[in-house]
């Protein structure tokens, strides 16, 4: 069993980041398997590597330990690419002219996240069309999905379910800019790696379908997924990388390392009371059926 984190280094790590790298690590210690830590970095320009070095920082300080040196997506461009050849020569994958603009103004349904589903416009060009678009502009490279229903088994939320045609479209392997897409580079990174189980957020949740369907063109297993709901402060605001929310160099001048696992485990619901705890203990008495599904709260303010 292997579990892992994958944080994105596009701000430090806050209380909710934490959160989620604390149960991954649990679950996959109290199940005796190996823990993993990814950096995804992939989107180089809004991920600086000491960013990138803070988190892996941050994350030693509360006693976290990897059995693997961290992956950096940054530096895997080529077995990305080497995954989107061979998409494309299996005639899944297609180039994309579209701006962002065009997309946007498109009379095209939307995401509940505000993403227009992409109406296909570049999905039926003529080779000829092709390269002459090709002469102006460098295109984005989609994936062809099917009007079929992809359905995951959440260890946490139960069934969830899309039609990839319908609710989100062809959906962009590689950015205009050469830059791989998220869906992409997390398939390829967890499959490669072996990773068996998967805990992150529930915001995350809507992109399994499309990463379970990618796993099946690549020939890839699923893996297990767990996805948490996200940690609001005490007032009910969600925490966010955007606000600066108790980052950890504000958090250790206030209060040890127990007590901030403590907190933690008490947003997550395994245990009763906001106290001091080791992970070693956290560990021991770790259960799924404890986290609670609803969004999770701070059990006190900063």
């Amino acid at each position: 069993m292997i579990g892992r984190f994958a944080p994105t280094p596009s701000g430090r790590l806050h209380l909710g980041n934490l959160l989620c790298a604390m149960l991954a690590y649990l679950s996959a210690r109290s199940q005796g398997g190996q823990f993993l830590l990814r950096i995804e970095d992939v989107d180089i320009p809004r991920c600086p590597r000491a960013l990138a070095q803070q988190a892996i920082d941050d994350l030693r300080c509360l006693g976290f330990r990897w059995d693997a040196p961290p992956l950096y997506q940054s530096e895997r461009s080529g077995v990305y690419q080497d995954a989107l050849n061979r998409l494309r020569r299996e005639g899944h994958v297609y180039p994309c002219f579209c701006t962002r603009a065009q997309l946007h103004a498109a009379d095209a349904p939307n995401r509940g996240d505000d993403t227009p589903v992409y109406g296909g416009a570049c999905a039926r060009l003529s080779a000829e069309e092709i390269a002459e678009k090709m002469k102006t502009r460098r295109p984005a490279y989609r994936l062809r999905v099917p009007d079929e229903t992809i359905a995951v088994c959440d260890r946490h939320y139960g069934l969830y379910q899309e039609n990839l045609a319908r609710d989100c479209g062809d959906f962009i392997l590689r950015r205009s800019d050469g830059l791989f897409g998220y869906q992409l580079a997390v398939v390829v990174d967890d499959a490669l790696s072996g990773v068996s189980e998967i805990v992150r957020g529930h915001d995350i949740l809507s992109s399994t379908p499309r990463q379970i369907y990618l796993q099946r063109l690549l020939g890839f297993e699923t893996p297990e997924y767990a996805h948490i709901p996200l940690l609001e402060d005490a007032q009910g605001r969600r925490l966010a990388k955007r606000d600066g929310d108790t980052d950890l160099t504000a958090l250790a001048k206030r209060f040890s390392r127990e007590e901030i696992l403590g907190m933690l485990a008490c947003s997550a619901g395994l245990l009763d009371e906001n106290r001091p705890a080791t992970m070693e203990e956290l560990i021991d008495t770790f259960d799924w059926e404890k986290v609670r599904t609803e969004d999770m709260r701070l059990p006190l303010s900063f």
